[in-house]
Parts: C-alpha cells; sequence; structure tokens
C-alpha cells in the first residue's frame, strides 16, 4: 500500500533509540497518501472506542460472487465522541447503520474509511452498530500475498472458496475498526451458503441450520481475541476427520481436519506430523493458545494462511514449501510448520502496526529453525537457517513507518534477516538456557495480548542484564548489516588479530566469538576502535559466520 505522511519516527514514545532512522524513507521513496493515513493510523474516531466482539452474518453467493449481510460491532466507549470510524473496501456498499437496535445513523466516506455519525456517547459505556453491507469483494490477484477473496472450483467443478487478507485488512470483505491494535474478545461467523458445499470458519462449529431454497447457515464462534485479518471463511467439497493431540500436562487438543473429499486418505497421513510440530512448539514455548476453539487445518486453493485456529492450507500434500526448500532427508511440510507456528507467534502474540510485523514473521520463522532443532538437532538447524541467508536482501530496514499501514515489502527481510536477527542475538548472549527461557516467559508475558518491539528490546535487556538496544537498532532500522574488520598487525611482541566493528550505529557492541585452534574465545569489537588478540598463527583466527549475521573484510 502506499502510505501517509511520514510517520515513520518508528520508535517515538518507545524510548529504546537515539539513532536517527536512516535515509531509506526520508528520500521519499514511497508516496503517502491521505488515504493510507486514514487505513493506518490511530485518529480520534478510532482511539474513542474499543471493539469487544464481531457477529458476522453473511451470505455467500457463488454464483455471483457476491457478498450480503450484516456486522454486528459491539463496543466500549473510551473518551466522549459522536463521531467513529469503520473501514470498508470502496467495491463494498452500505446499506445501512444502525445504533443499538433503534437509531439509525448517518455516514459519510473518505476512501476506505466510513465515518459514522453518532449521538453523544459516554466513557464506559457499551454499544452495538449493526452494519447492513454488500457487493462484490475484491478477486485476490496474488494470494495470500496480494489479498482479496479467491474463487476458484475443485477437479469435480464443485465451488472452493476462500478469503486471505492479511495487510490489505479484513475491511477488504466485511466493515470493522481495521486496525491491528484492537482485537475483539470473540466473534461469531455465521455464514450462509448453498446447498453441496460445507463453509468452515474460525474457532467452535455451533451448528447449522436449513434455510429456504436449499441454503444453509453455518454457525462459528471464536472465544478468545482475534485479529481482524484471521477472521476467514473457506467453502468447499469438504470432508471432516479428527485426530487428538495430548499436552505434557495431560490435557487432550481435537485436532480437525478439513479437505476436499478426494484428498481424505492423502491428508490423513500426511496430517499426522502435526502431533510433532506442537510438541516441540510446546517444548519452546508452552501449550497450544487456543485451546478452547481447537485447532483445525482445511484445504485452500492458495498455499496457506495462519488463520486463527482454521489454518488454510494449499501445499498440495508435500513436504517442504511444495516439494523444495529443506534438505532430501528431511520430512516435514512448510506450511503446516510456519503457520502452526504463527498461533503462538503472530495471533495469540500481536502488534498494533504492520510496521512490527518482524515480530510476527521473524519469530515464526525462526521457530522453523527450532522445530529443525527439535527433532533433527542443533547443527541441522543451524545449516537449515544457513539455507535461508541467501534471501537477506538488505534493501530496506526490518521496521517499516509506522501508521500508515505500509506493506510494500521489497522483499523478505521481515522474515528471514529478522530471524537471523534471533539467531545471532543467542549465540551473542552465548547462554543457550538463558536464551530459551526468555523466550519462553516473553511470550508468555504477552501471550493473547499486543506487544511492540521495545517491549522485547526491554525484555531481553532485563533478562540479560546487558542493553542490547544498540544490537536491535542496527539490524532493524537499518539496511546494513555490521562488517567486523580485521587485519594481522607484527610488532616485535608477536603477531596480533586485530578487529573493529564497521556500523551505522556508533554504540553498536555486539559481543560475538572466534574459534582459536577449536576453542571459542569472546570478543566484543567497537566501532571505529582497533584491539587487539594475541595469535601465533594469524590464519587459526576463524569467525563462525553460520552463528552471526554479518560480513567479514580482510584490511590490509
Amino acid at each position: 500500500m502506499r502510505v501517509a505522511a511520514l510517520l515513520f519516527l518508528i520508535m517515538m514514545g518507545m524510548g529504546w533509540s537515539a539513532c536517527a532512522q536512516p535515509d531509506f524513507y526520508l528520500k521519499g521513496q514511497y508516496g503517502f497518501t491521505r488515504a493510507d493515513t486514514l487505513r493506518g493510523s490511530l485518529r480520534p474516531e478510532r482511539t474513542c472506542f474499543d471493539v469487544t466482539f464481531y457477529g458476522l452474518n453473511i451470505r455467500v453467493d457463488p454464483q455471483t460472487r457476491t457478498l450480503s449481510g450484516y456486522v454486528d460491532i459491539d463496543f466500549q466507549v473510551v473518551t466522549p465522541t459522536t463521531r467513529l470510524q469503520l473501514d470498508l473496501d470502496r467495491r463494498m456498499s452500505i446499506e445501512q447503520i444502525q445504533l443499538d437496535g433503534a437509531r439509525k445513523l448517518a455516514w459519510q466516506r473518505e476512501a476506505d474509511a466510513v465515518f459514522v455519525h453518532t449521538p453523544l456517547l459516554h466513557p464506559d459505556t457499551h454499544h452495538r452498530l449493526r452494519v447492513w453491507y454488500g457487493g462484490q469483494p475484491r478477486k485476490a490477484p496474488w494470494p495470500p500475498w496480494q489479498g482479496g477473496f479467491v474463487w476458484e472450483k475443485d477437479r469435480n467443478g464443485k465451488p472452493w472458496i476462500g478469503v486471505a487478507c492479511e495487510g490489505d485488512g479484513a475491511s477488504l470483505w466485511w466493515p470493522n475498526k481495521d486496525h491491528l491494535s484492537d482485537e475483539p474478545d470473540s466473534a461469531a461467523i455465521n455464514v450462509e451458503i448453498p446447498q453441496g458445499v460445507v463453509c468452515v470458519a474460525n474457532g467452535q462449529f455451533r451448528g447449522v441450520d436449513t434455510l429456504n431454497s436449499g441454503w444453509y447457515r453455518y454457525h462459528w464462534f471464536v472465544s478468545y481475541p482475534i485479529n481482524n485479518y484471521n477472521i476467514t471463511v473457506n467453502i468447499g467439497d469438504y470432508v471432516h476427520f479428527r485426530d487428538w493431540w495430548v499436552a505434557d500436562d495431560g490435557d487432550t487438543l481435537a485436532l480437525d481436519y478439513y479437505v476436499l473429499s478426494y484428498n481424505e486418505e492423502k491428508a490423513k497421513k500426511h496430517f499426522q506430523q502435526v502431533q510433532g510440530v506442537l510438541s516441540c512448539f510446546e517444548r519452546y514455548f508452552g501449550k497450544y493458545p487456543f485451546w478452547r476453539d481447537g485447532y483445525a487445518l482445511v484445504e485452500t486453493p492458495y498455499l496457506g494462511m495462519e488463520h486463527q485456529g482454521a489454518i488454510a492450507y494449499g501445499n498440495k500434500f508435500k513436504k517442504g514449501y511444495l516439494g523444495r526448500g529443506i534438505p532430501e532427508h528431511m520430512d516435514w511440510d512448510y506450511i503446516i510448520v510456519h503457520e502452526t507456528g504463527h498461533e503462538w507467534f503472530g495471533n495469540c502474540l500481536s502488534v498494533a502496526d504492520l510496521a512490527e510485523m518482524w515480530i510476527h514473521e521473524s519469530f515464526t520463522t525462526y521457530m522453523e529453525s527450532l522445530y529443525v532443532e527439535c527433532r533433527y538437532g542443533y547443527s541441522e538447524a543451524v545449516n537449515y537457517l544457513m539455507s535461508q541467508r541467501h534471501r537477506i536482501s538488505n534493501q530496506e530496514p526490518i521496521l517499516g513507518p509506522m501508521g500508515v499501514n505500509w506493506e510494500d515489502w521489497r522483499g523478505s527481510d521481515h522474515y528471514f534477516k529478522g530471524a537471523w536477527l534471533l539467531h545471532t542475538l543467542r549465540h551473542a548472549i552465548g547462554n543457550d538456557e538463558l536464551w530459551f527461557d526468555l523466550l519462553k516467559r516473553f511470550y508468555l508475558t504477552y501471550a493473547c495480548g499486543i506487544v511492540q518491539t521495545a517491549d522485547f528490546v526491554q525484555f531481553v535487556n532485563e533478562a540479560t542484564g546487558h542493553d542490547w538496544s544498540a544490537v536491535f537498532d542496527q539490524y532493524l532500522r537499518w539496511t546494513r548489516i555490521p562488517v567486523l574488520q580485521y587485519r594481522i598487525e607484527q610488532n616485535p611482541n608477536g603477531a596480533f588479530w586485530a578487529y573493529r566493528w564497521q556500523a551505522d550505529v556508533p554504540a553498536f557492541d555486539m559481543p560475538i566469538f572466534v574459534e582459536i585452534d577449536g576453542k571459542r574465545r569472546q570478543i566484543i569489537p567497537q566501532v571505529g576502535r582497533w584491539q587487539h588478540l594475541p595469535v601465533v598463527q594469524p590464519d587459526e583466527v576463524r569467525v563462525p559466520i553460520e552463528l552471526f549475521l554479518i560480513e567479514l573484510e580482510a584490511l590490509p
């Protein structure tokens, strides 16, 4: 998306960096519009109310590719207001808005923002908006990366429909307060569809009603907070089967699988790996977070998406990423591992702004390596991360501009570079027991809540007793990765391996270790200041770049 005025002062009010944002954004390489500001910023019309519940009541017509119905929005007033901002893509039309079951309200549109005029609403009061709407939602240009509805048919010619809208936002297809900072406490998803297909949404299945003229209404309910973009519907000729997973404490979780009717036997075998995935992630982060609502995989006509409790699965029952991307001797499905990881990071622990999506994506990408470590060992995990290192482009900072719903990433550094930051931090800290303890405690501290980058920085600093702010600055806010410069110096006292950091952040002081004659020795280079390590043979010093995201530069 094109985003609004340079509100990218990304750490304003977060208190962990005095280092200026690099000029990547300052040079105006992106055009920011008022529409982007309306979409991405926390304006008074948004901060004045807190959504507690969404109730979607819609009809999906595969023939006309349209949606129609209404959405209930329950909210609590935070500050006095007579104006609320909702969001709905301009392709969709609003027919009526009602307050508390009686009063019809006026509204006006600006771009995809809908400003609803209300009587004076007082703090700590609770209200319900009911928004009737309809239309033909955007067809996804490139799902799941460019969002919208996916209207396909299976090989038997039956409708096969899904939706993915991360980044673009749920307002592509239903009216809501479309800002990541405000998650409802619960949601109901009631969907009418024609006979011959099944609807699968998030959470708990509450039953199906038979309507007139061959239509059915499916009822689903989410009992946990949920990101708007994670609310989903899947429609197809699905069959359902179930497995069970037992947590360490003996609790049993239902695993529900919905696949096209002709893929049932294949799926029963392939999905057995979910058991091991959940067990590994429980080991590192604790129990599956959405226990009441269960865990589900739903076969979709696109690759995948982390829809909470109803993960979209489209990897065609292959290992890796559509059969590629993992070593031959491994046998695990990338979509199952990655999207399941999002149940912890992204769905349960969430960010308030797309600019900080690295906390969703980098942590989950790092979880892939933890899954490899859990199953195959530490060396294989390092090798797996090394296989992804070439995907780091260093074209832009991992953190984007705040308040503008910016999602025009030029590469995937908020996945792979961020994962390598965590890998690097683990080895810079140099204490695995401490590292895994702080990761788990960080997750558990913010589970089912909203987190910022500053929270993680503070958590790491307090857990380790060391200030890592400059390290986070360098990796998250600058495109370049630090360079370890070294040279060999000879003097009458012997040979020395001289070293220093070259970095954008003057205070960058990340400790690393080098290997000398097979033994590790920690060093703490400084920016621009040479330090010296006595050596017997200059070529005996090895820097393990498989453990640190750095570059090496030999100087004369």
